[in-house]
Parts: C-alpha cells; sequence; structure tokens
C-alpha cells in the first residue's frame, strides 16, 4: 500500500483519488480552500442557486465508468441524469432562430435546412463527416492514452480537407473551416460558438476543434438535477466511501524531492508530509510559478496549452416564473460589437427558492487581454433576447470574472480540452512530470479542460500509479 499525497480537491484530482484508493492506496487529499469540486463552484443566495462553473455535463460515460470502478453504486444511483432538449437554441444576429435537438444528427440538419434555409443543413452534415474523421484519428492518443514523449504526430493537423473542388487545401484553423466549407456567416457563427464554450478563440484554434461539436452533437448534452455541483457532491462522497482522507484550508508549498524523486510535501504550517507519490491538480501555470514544484524559470515547464481566454459568468435572480417554451440553454450570438453569450435556464426547483422565480446564468468567454469592465452590461443586453422581460424581473445579479478564478485557482484563464495539430502547440502538459513520482492531474494536464476531460485525467494517472510503465491506457 503506497502514500499518496494529492494537491488540491478538484474533479480530476478526486477522480484519481478514488481510482487508487479502490486500488488499495492510502490517499490524502491536500486543498487550499474550504471545500471540493476546483472550478466547479455554486453560489446560493437567497433561495437562489447558480453554477458558477460548468452548466452541462457531456460524456457522462466517463463519470459513469468511474463510479463502476469505485464501488456498487452507478452514477444514476447518486445524481439525477436528464438529457436537455432541445441541446441548445441559437439565436443569430440577423434574428434567425435555431432549436438543436439533442444527440440527433438527422433532427439537427433538418432543424437548420428549416431555420437558416435550404443547404444549410447539407453543408453542416459535410462537416460533420470531416469531423467525425479527425474525432476517429484523436479519440484515442488524445482521451483515453497517455501522451506520449514524442507528440509529432499529435502535433499533424488531422482535420480532413475536402476532396473536391478548390477546397481541398488544408484547413488550420477553425474560423477558416466557417469561411471556406460552410460558406453562411450563421453557420460559421454556430461553429465558432462551440469553440468559444471550451475556451477557445476560433481564429486561432486549430481545425481539429472541429471534434467538440461533433462530440456534443453525437454524444449528447445532460443536465444534473441540482446542478453541476451535485456532481462534484457525489465524487466527493464516492471518495469518503473509499477512505480518501481530506485535508481543507491547507497551501502546500512545496513538492519535497530527493535523488530525483518526489517523496512528498511541504506545508505552509510547516509540516512535512512523506509520500510515494505526488499527484498535483492544480493549475500548472500556478504550480511552476509559485515554485511548488522546483521549477524556476518558464522554460523548465511541461508543456502547456497558449490559454489566452477567461470566462465572466452572471447569476441573475429573477421574480416570476420560467415561461412556457423556455430553453435550458440558449445562445445569443454576437452583434454589434456584443459577446456571445450563453444563457442556461435549468428548470430545477433546487435553484430557486419557489415556482415564481428563476435563476439564471449568462457567459462569456472574454480575451484576457481585453478584459472590459462594461462586460456585464454587454452580456444583460445580449441575454435579452433569450430572456423575456429580463430587465423587469431582475432582482439582483452577481458578476463572477477571470479575477475571481484567478482568486481561486492561481490563474484567471480556463483551459481547453487537448486538440491535435499546430505542431502540438494544444497539447496540455501530460501526466506524467520529469520527476519520477510526480503526475500531473485536471484541466491543466493531459487531457486538458472540461469536466469529462477532467474525469478522463483522474483515470490515466492512477492508470499510471497502479500499473506503472506497462499501463497503456483506459478501456
Amino acid at each position: 500500500m503506497a502514500r499518496i499525497a494529492v494537491i488540491g480537491a478538484g474533479l480530476g484530482s478526486m477522480a484519481a483519488a478514488a481510482r487508487l484508493a479502490v486500488a488499495g492506496h492510502r490517499v490524502t487529499v491536500y486543498e487550499s480552500g474550504a471545500t471540493y469540486g476546483g472550478g466547479v463552484r455554486r453560489l446560493e443566495r437567497d433561495g437562489f442557486g447558480f453554477d458558477t462553473g460548468p452548466g452541462l455535463l457531456h460524456l457522462p460515460a466517463v463519470y459513469r465508468d468511474l463510479f463502476v470502478k469505485t464501488g456498487k453504486q452507478p452514477l444514476e444511483e447518486c445524481v439525477t441524469l436528464t438529457q436537455v432538449d432541445p441541446a441548445s437554441r441559437h439565436l443569430f444576429a440577423d434574428g434567425t432562430r435555431a432549436d438543436l435537438p439533442n444527440a440527433s444528427r438527422a433532427g439537427t440538419l433538418a432543424a437548420l435546412d428549416e431555420a437558416l434555409g435550404a443547404g444549410a443543413g447539407e453543408r453542416w452534415g459535410e462537416f460533420l463527416v470531416r469531423a467525425r474523421e479527425t474525432w476517429d484519428r484523436t479519440r484515442r492518443p488524445l482521451l483515453e492514452e497517455p501522451q506520449p514523449e514524442d507528440v509529432s504526430a499529435l502535433g499533424r493537423e488531422p482535420y480532413p480537407a475536402p476532396k473536391a473542388g478548390l477546397l481541398r487545401r488544408p484547413t488550420t484553423t477553425l474560423a477558416r473551416i466557417g469561411e471556406r466549407e460552410l460558406r453562411d456567416p450563421r453557420l460559421a457563427a454556430l461553429l465558432d460558438s462551440y469553440a468559444w464554450s471550451y475556451g477557445f478563440d476560433p481564429a486561432t484554434a486549430p481545425a481539429s476543434a472541429a471534434v467538440l461539436p461533433y462530440m456534443e452533437q453525437t454524444f449528447g448534452s445532460w443536465y444534473v438535477a441540482g446542478g453541476i455541483r451535485a456532481l462534484a457532491d457525489a465524487v466527493y462522497e464516492r471518495c469518503r466511501q473509499r477512505r480518501v482522507e481530506f485535508v481543507f484550508d491547507t497551501e502546500v508549498t512545496d513538492v519535497l524531492a530527493e535523488r530525483g524523486r518526489a517523496v512528498g510535501l511541504a506545508l505552509a504550517g510547516g509540516e512535512n508530509v512523506p509520500a510515494d507519490h505526488v499527484v498535483a491538480g492544480a493549475p500548472v501555470p500556478a504550480l511552476y510559478t509559485e515554485q511548488i514544484v522546483g521549477w524556476t524559470s518558464q522554460d523548465e515547464w511541461p508543456r502547456h496549452q497558449p490559454v489566452t481566454t477567461g470566462r465572466v459568468t452572471l447569476c441573475l435572480a429573477l421574480r416570476g416564473a420560467r415561461e412556457s417554451g423556455a430553453a435550458h440553454r440558449t445562445v445569443v450570438h454576437a452583434a454589434g460589437g456584443l459577446p456571445t453569450v450563453t444563457v442556461l435556464r435549468p428548470d430545477d426547483p433546487a435553484l430557486r427558492p419557489d415556482d415564481a422565480h428563476e435563476s439564471v446564468t449568462v457567459t462569456a468567454t472574454v480575451r484576457i487581454r481585453e478584459a472590459r469592465t462594461d462586460h456585464v452590461e454587454r452580456m444583460l443586453e445580449q441575454a435579452e433576447a433569450a430572456v423575456p422581460g429580463l430587465r423587469e424581473r431582475l432582482l439582483w445579479h452577481e458578476a463572477r470574472t477571470p479575477d475571481d478564478t484567478l482568486l481561486e485557482t492561481g490563474v484567471g484563464e480556463v483551459p481547453g480540452p487537448a486538440l491535435a495539430g499546430a505542431h502540438g502547440q494544444w497539447l496540455p502538459a501530460p501526466n506524467r512530470t520529469d520527476l519520477d513520482g510526480l503526475y500531473l492531474v485536471g484541466g491543466w494536464s493531459h487531457p486538458g479542460g472540461g469536466l469529462a476531460h477532467a474525469g478522463m485525467s483522474g483515470a490515466l494517472v492512477a492508470g499510471l500509479i497502479v500499473e506503472g510503465a506497462d499501463f497503456r491506457g483506459s478501456r
């Protein structure tokens, strides 16, 4: 039985901790804050509740696997999952609206034809065929296997060029796909919105980001009753059932090393904690800028994505009931310099004081270097298109900015999933580090950010520790 010390109590860290505890190891999680969940947080006020991190779950199979592998109760006995339908409502700048069904390719293509005109569905369908090729080429190396030491193969763009006409030249960015292949500003905006929702600027994201809409439209979008925070609660409880120990309000100041191997942690109070393995779930940039793991210059950091975006989230407490026909998720596309926003309106009694009120979250991805003080007003202006009478119904609102993310996690940016292409620059840090016995888990490490990807990183790190050099990936 090995002693394993985990830094941080995010979803990736807890996923690794539960798996390692089931394998017979003694696991202790050290969290600098007062609670678990990392970026999966909850704001509660006056009977209203809001998810201030992710609001929907994609690829729930990742957490189904976690619960199957770590106990007798499956995921659906611990949380209530519901497919969101429509998966998303899209309000475009020209006033058109498209409601896209959940996990139905034929339904999606028909909805686009009806909303945007004949031929729109066909162009989107042709794009999805190429997106599926990209998914098939990258799914296992990007999601299910440890990142290889030689990433040159992953640095090549897997998104295939169309096989006919003048478009046979390789496509290098997601924005270029919209421009060259979709040939409709609304379809291009639809594609761009998937990139923004994962924290990517479509102008710089590689074409392989086409896997993001493919993933959502193929495997569906799911809501967790009580909000995504309920998923974090369930994973925490599973860890506790497996006798994982949690130590909150405890800052880790250093990873102790001897003879090139991690041997424990130094805590802010002066205590040294011995460990046979260390799993670091804190954001990779924060680990190294604080020199927790001993690197002294950025050149020595493990590779990580060039993340330049953060999120602004508005929590809106509204008087009045949610109207009939309201969509759970509405994307209001940019117009006149306003940001593209995602409006989430879960019909969940657990998140409102009574049926005469409604809780709504509005989220926008922003470039950190272009952060503005008027984001709140601009986002409210966009959200009015999705919520009838929003201004008159608004009781109060609270805004969360990249500065709040910085205070909670050590970095203001939000990492996206690993993407192939662009010579590997969109690959996050590998789970195994150059310091023997030190592993990285969570959104800033392979396979990148997002709820599902964090769960996958936990499975990969647990496999590397339990199976060692023989580990070839999840099955």
